[in-house]
């Protein structure tokens, strides 16, 4: 099938993607919507302009558009871009890992258009996400965290196996979801497998406020992967 992806930049939204192009599906579209607030209900906020490298190092046409980022406001902008690629494809993929919230206001506007609406990750406990992360060499970058036990440290830091037990610990401890589904941190993809040059951060400034931040990433480039 041909499918547009719903992307933000971050590891849910491109693993999502990767596992429907390794089912053997066109991925034809990247989607973006960027939010005029970072009190969306919906979308991802922190460095959605990465995604034009990321259409870039995949070769994969990018489609934005903002929105005010009101809740249910914010729908109708998801509609009106939905309905640029319904014609095209057959289906949309979205990173949808545990939020209802949001798979099904993907699902009824997909059936609204009468296109497939995909949600690949759906119901993944967050140690096969991040175990499915490392097998297959995702770059996973933190660039906003926003729960207790979160410090400054972790903004713009690579996820790795290493650390992966630390969040895990912090995880449990302050009950927070590891797999971030309720916003307590936002990611960012800096290279996978589909990636045909990898997205090296130039120039990145942390905002911290008592006890939430982000990783404001001012300049980024593709380079050649080794």
């Amino acid at each position: 099938m041909k499918l547009a992806a719903l992307i933000s930049g971050g590891k849910d939204s491109i693993l999502a993607l990767y596992r429907m192009h390794r089912a053997g599906h066109e991925i034809k579209y990247l989607l973006v919507i960027e939010p005029e607030t970072d009190e969306s209900y919906m979308f991802h906020h922190p460095n959605t302009w990465i995604a034009e490298l990321i259409s870039e190092s995949m070769n994969i046409q990018l489609i934005k558009a903002v929105t005010h980022g009101r809740k249910e406001e914010e729908l109708v902008d998801l509609k009106a871009l939905l309905q640029k690629v319904a014609g095209d494809v057959d289906g949309v993929v979205s990173g949808a890992l545990a939020s209802s919230y949001q798979k099904q206001r993907i699902d009824n506007l997909c059936s609204e258009l009468s296109i497939q609406s995909f949600a690949p990750l759906w119901e993944i406990t967050s140690e096969e996400l991040w175990q499915e992360l490392f097998d297959n060499h995702f770059s996973v970058m933190i660039t906003a965290v926003a729960a207790d036990g979160f410090t400054e440290k972790w903004l713009g830091q690579i996820v790795d196996e290493n650390n992966i037990l630390e969040l895990k610990a912090l995880s449990r401890k302050h009950r927070f979801h590891l797999g971030f589904e309720g916003g307590e941190a936002e990611t960012l993809v800096l290279d996978m497998p589909l990636y045909q040059k990898k997205i090296t951060v130039k120039n990145a400034v942390s905002k911290w406020d008592a006890s939430s931040g982000s990783y404001q990433i001012e300049d980024a480039v593709l380079e050649n992967k080794p």
